[in-house]
């Protein structure tokens, strides 16, 4: 592999001046009003506002500044003095904006008005909250339910979630995908399968106790900074790091603590990752079983030596099934194999079995480097099987925990936005509300897409989000979404997804978490649910962007009450008033997860809700964690052939899911640009290319489809031979919508086929 000097990278570490720049960036580019910098004050502190950036968990006792610098960014980009009014709709049409870059559509500021489409002059127009409601609820009145969708983006709280699942089910329906469609839907499905609980085991105070802690495929630096202040103090405590991700990413190698005087003075920092091993894009199973390979060589010889048990041998006879099956395949697999398929030497991947196997209690965490592929499933199963082997699950200081994006991605699916009937408690919701629920499996991300295709979706509500840009498929889909008859946007800011309308459209404003949400019986508070099962209160204090702007629940509550036939047990007017009322629905729907919910809203640290499979009580079919034995060793779902690359698409450090902040990804050395494609250099050398040249990516996924990307800058970058990298959501029309994981439909945005266009 080339070396670093012939790349572009970045010499410094997380965190540092460079955070503190970044921060600096977006404070003049948005130009916030006064109130947001207390804001950040109070920022993800017990009685404060929660970030709307990730979901990392939120310490009962924070740290001055209990934000990093996207955490900042977020903030300040929704507490802007930038304001997208009527005028400015006024001034362009849709078809002329649909040319903009999606951060200079996001640069408009806050949208500050209720507005409708206007097909015949391709113009949004100002309208009344009541004109927009009551022409939504006549729409869906005529539809059938089963042909409309409902979708969630991951950052609305769990009040507005709960009431948006109830009102699709008393509407009839039970299409509600949401952004975990997209990005971690492998993690609900995968682990109900394999320990009975959809979600991570970890709390916070695992990594306090942990001696090792394994990372899969992904970026903490950018996506989830604050995770870096416990990486930060569990190295100084000695606990081993050790991280498998294609692309070498500065968050965990090294990190300057920005609150700390003595670092930001000196320019020392923490040296995160002990071992760091650039496995190849959908190579992680190989990587895995060769561990476990080893593991399993180790206990042999331990045992026959010493008389001493590398594995826990009494949980694996007490709580798992199928371990047997999974040693056979792990020493029938020969190195060579795992080393074809990883791209790692065995020498590495014992060197990393061995800090296992030393490790008394070991955390696994991951992103969707592990849950992006077609057999992601095989991954996660894979990780399982390896903390299996030492007991790693039920017990303190280890465990499995996700990284989740969304802030409250989680959450959404505790309280009912599922497409899975059996995973809400129909029969209660009956019981509270007087109604039948529909009992039929819903509509998940990739199924709405297909059906919207197809014709067979006629009406589709946004909960936030930018749907339309951050699925795969994007030209298809685009041409496809406006056949449609209705959509209906919720949003704070202009995003390329309110340019793609059906034949009625609407454009309606909602309060960001920051802002005050002032009802009749005075100002609420909404919860949300960290990575980490942990369940915190918010509360905005900064004046609205606009007076016209109505909070996401008042919004949810409009278009049932214009919608449905009167219930008595549907208080829409009670529950808009009065967030309290909600969150007693909420207990009484879910009493063992939310007993005395409004009594815990402010817990420092949130409360938690609690897992079935820390207490090892696996909710699986046999009763018991199940070992997989893998079905390859490959996560990709096409194999490598001559002139074939396996594509990761990316985030950059100055972006969050598809909001675009600015074009500076400091962490990787690309400044002034996204449009890039990241090589290996010797790759470059090897295909003829060279740095600068301008390629375009075209779909290499054998399906007689024309997918193909223009105007991408090689660019050399550290990664793995046939491997390479770029930005979402630029490159997200690659992604073929039939390219996802096996079990959960995820799309398989991390191992995509192109070939490269010079």
């Amino acid at each position: 592999m080339a070396d670093e000097k012939d790349t572009v990278h970045y010499e410094g570490a997380a965190g540092g001046w460079g955070s503190v720049r970044g921060m600096t960036e977006v404070l003049a580019r948005e130009r916030p009003t006064p109130a947001a910098l207390d804001t950040l004050r109070r920022q993800n502190k017990p009685g404060g506002f929660m970030c709307v950036s990730c979901a990392w968990t939120k310490p009962a006792h924070p740290h001055t500044f209990e934000f990093c610098e996207n955490g900042a960014k977020a903030t300040l980009w929704e507490n802007t003095t930038r304001r997208c009014t009527p005028e400015f709709f006024a001034k362009h049409t849709v078809t002329e904006l649909k040319g903009w870059k999606d951060y200079d559509l996001e640069q408009q500021g806050r949208l500050t008005h209720p507005l409708r489409y206007d097909r015949a002059f391709d113009k949004y127009v100002p309208c009344s909250w009541d004109e927009a409601f009551a022409a939504i609820g006549t729409e869906l009145k005529m539809h059938d339910p089963g042909s409309t969708v409902f979708y969630a983006s991951g950052r609305a709280s769990l009040e507005t979630s709960y009431l948006y699942a109830l009102f699709a089910r008393m509407y009839g329906h039970n299409n509600l995908p949401d952004s975990s469609n997209m990005c971690h839907e492998t993690t609900s499905v995968g682990l109900k399968k394999v320990i009975g609980s959809p979600v991570g085991t970890c709390v916070l105070e695992d990594l306090h106790k942990c001696d090792a802690i394994f990372f899969f495929g992904h970026n903490t630096g950018s996506n989830a900074p604050r995770l870096l202040h416990p990486l930060q103090e569990a190295v100084r405590r000695g606990v081993k790091i050790v991280t498998f991700n294609p692309i070498r990413e500065t968050g965990l190698e090294r990190f300057k603590n920005p609150q700390s005087p003595v670092e930001m003075l000196t320019g020392k920092h923490t040296d995160i990752s002990s071992l760091y091993l650039q496995v190849k894009a959908g190579g992680d199973i190989a990587a895995l079983m060769g561990m476990i390979k080893h593991v399993l060589a180790a206990e042999e010889r331990k045992w026959r030596e010493e008389k001493v048990h590398v594995l826990d041998v009494d949980f694996l006879a007490q709580h798992t099934n199928g371990f047997e099956e999974v040693k056979r395949y792990a020493e029938a697999l020969s190195w060579d194999e795992i080393e074809r398929e990883s791209g790692l030497a065995r020498a590495d991947l014992e060197e990393a079995a061995d800090v296992y196997v030393d490790a008394k209690r070991t955390v696994f965490m991951y992103g969707m480097g592990l849950t992006q592929h077609v057999h992601g499933f095989e991954n996660l199963a894979a990780m399982v099987n390896l903390a299996l082997l030492k007991g790693n699950i039920g017990r303190e200081g280890a465990g499995i925990s996700p990284i989740r994006g969304h802030s409250n991605v989680q959450g959404q699916r505790t309280v009912g936005i599922s497409e899975k009937p059996e995973l809400v408690p129909l029969d209660k919701l009956a019981e509270q509300f007087g109604f039948e629920p529909p009992r039929e499996k819903g509509l998940n991300t990739v199924e709405a897409c297909e059906k919207i295709i197809s014709g067979e979706v006629k009406a589709f509500i946004g909960l936030g989000g930018n749907f339309v840009r951050a699925i795969p498929e994007q030209v298809k889909m685009e041409a496809a979404w406006q056949t449609m008859r209705l959509t209906v946007q919720i949003a704070t800011k202009l995003n390329r997804s309110h340019l793609i309308n059906g034949e009625v459209a609407y454009l309606l404003p909602c309060l960001g978490r920051s802002e005050r949400d002032a009802q009749i019986t005075g100002d609420q508070a909404v919860t949300m649910e960290d990575s980490l099962s942990c369940i915190h209160g918010s509360l905005g204090n900064i004046t609205p962007a606009s007076a016209q702007l109505k909070s996401e629940v008042a919004i949810v509550c409009g278009m049932a009450k214009a919608t449905l036939p009167p219930n008595p047990n549907a208080k829409w007017d009670d529950w808009t008033a009065d967030y309290g009322l909600i969150r007693e629905l909420i207990q009484e729907t879910y009493p063992e997860m939310f007993a005395d919910f409004n009594a815990r809203v402010f817990t420092p640290g949130g409360f938690y809700k609690g897992n079935s499979a820390r207490e090892r009580i696996w909710k699986t079919e046999s009763g018991k964690a199940e070992f997989t034995v893998p079905k390859t060793l490959s996560a990709l779902g096409v194999g490598d052939k001559e002139g074939r690359w396996r594509l990761m698409t990316l985030r950059s450090n100055d972006q969050f899911n598809t909001t675009i902040y600015g074009y500076s990804d400091r962490l990787r050395g690309i400044e002034g640009t996204r449009d890039v494609v990241l090589m290996n250099p010797e790759d470059i050398a090897a295909a003829g290319l060279t740095e600068g040249q301008v390629v375009s990516l075209a779909s290499d996924a054998d399906d007689g489809e024309h997918r193909q990307v223009d105007g991408l800058t090689v660019t050399p970058y550290l990664l793995p031979r046939g491997c390479i990298g770029a930005y979402y959501p630029e490159t997200n029309s690659l992604v073929p919508l039939w390219y996802h994981d096996e079990e959960s439909k995820t799309p398989a945005s991390k191992g995509v086929p192109v070939r490269i266009v010079a």
